[in-house]
């Protein structure tokens, strides 16, 4: 599963990527 995130530099993509691997279990 590849999860590819949009925005701006400093839109926060760091924050949202560690939330998704913890909420769907990706190492």
């Amino acid at each position: 599963m590849r999860v590819i995130l949009l925005g701006a530099p400093g839109a926060g993509k760091g924050t949202q990527a560690q939330y998704i691997c913890k909420e769907f279990g990706i190492p």
